[in-house]
């Protein structure tokens, strides 16, 4: 059989994603068909319902899982960033292909830097993590929370008072709205998420006709950068709306795997960033060096800071 059905979002960053899996793919195997399955998710309805509430990380993946669990699709694609660390049973991450350029950008009115733009700025920016660097750098700025796929966000900045927005820089590339850009922000400083940048391709575990097909389009060194990412986020525990970073990356020589990880308070007054290495020598090297990067922040400081964080969480909830 040389059809394959493939399971993504309806927005346009989520095609482009979809359609770049599925070229690789026929890149391979010029005689595979593919089709693509758009499904919203529960998230994107509760963008549309409630765009000021964060949607919890889950819900823009879980009535796609559902699909690819009973058979309707034959896999899935997904910003990997979007993916809980526990894989649904009986599905994989089959294939990491090659990832972008993780790092978030600026885009500012004007074409200012952040250093550049003035005293009280207002900023545009949808997650905790980016808002808690933000406020780490310059404890002036006003941000403000913002929802929605790149182009809505966008078209929030320009329609609004507000100055500048943070994203990602791959979301920008791929829509091929790169000019929009007017700063880059250094990973290794401003850590991105965790699997920012890059895509999981998703599958029945016992599947092995589409297993095979996306052997093909794996890229080792981006699945143990995103591996290690991945496993320090399970490692400190943290969720969608807690501070966290990580940005791993495979060296030169390709046997050397390097990880930084932040945490931070969501208003920037505490934050914790440090970095480590391992030699890539094993299937489960990336893992291990995760988990000791956890284990080793947790035991400096990072345990507070989460604590800090789960209480000002919890009041929210309360109010």
């Amino acid at each position: 059989m040389n059809r394959l059905v493939i399971g993504t979002r309806g927005s346009d960053l989520a095609i482009w994603q979809a359609n770049a899996v599925a070229e690789m793919l026929r890149a391979h195997r010029p005689d595979l068909q593919t089709h693509l399955e758009v499904i919203k998710t529960r998230g994107d309805q509760l963008l549309e319902a409630s765009p000021a509430k964060p949607p919890d990380k889950g819900m823009f993946t879980r009535q796609i899982e559902t699909a690819l669990l009973a058979g309707r699709i034959d896999l899935a694609v997904h910003s990997l960033k979007d993916l809980p660390t526990a894989n649904p049973e009986g599905l994989i991450i089959a294939a990491v292909p090659l990832r972008d350029d993780p790092a978030d950008v600026l885009v500012a009115k004007g074409g200012a830097s952040l250093a550049d733009l003035p005293a009280g700025a207002a900023i545009l920016c949808g997650s905790p993590r980016r808002r808690a660097q933000l406020l780490h750098r310059r404890g002036d700025l006003k941000v403000r929370a913002v929802r929605g796929n790149v182009p809505t966000r966008l078209k929030k900045l320009d329609d609004s008072d507000a100055d500048a927005i943070v994203l990602a820089r791959a979301g920008l590339v791929r829509l091929g709205l790169a000019e929009r850009i007017t700063e880059r922000f250094e990973p290794a400083e401003f850590v991105p998420a965790p699997g920012q940048a890059a895509l999981a391709v998703q599958a029945r575990r016992d599947d092995e006709r589409v297993l095979q097909a996306l052997a093909a389009i794996d890229q080792p060194a981006a699945r143990a950068e995103v591996t290690a990412e991945r496993a320090l986020l399970s490692g400190l525990g943290g969720g969608c709306r807690t501070p966290i970073g990580a940005w791993g990356r495979v060296r030169d020589d390709g046997l050397t795997l390097e990880l930084t990880g932040l945490v931070a308070r969501p208003d920037g007054r505490s934050l914790m960033r440090r970095t480590a290495r391992r030699r890539l020598d094993g299937p489960g090297a990336a893992e291990r060096l995760g988990r000791e990067l956890a284990q080793t922040m947790l035991l400096e400081g990072a345990k507070d800071i989460l604590r800090q964080v789960a209480r000002c969480t919890d009041r929210e909830a309360d109010g």
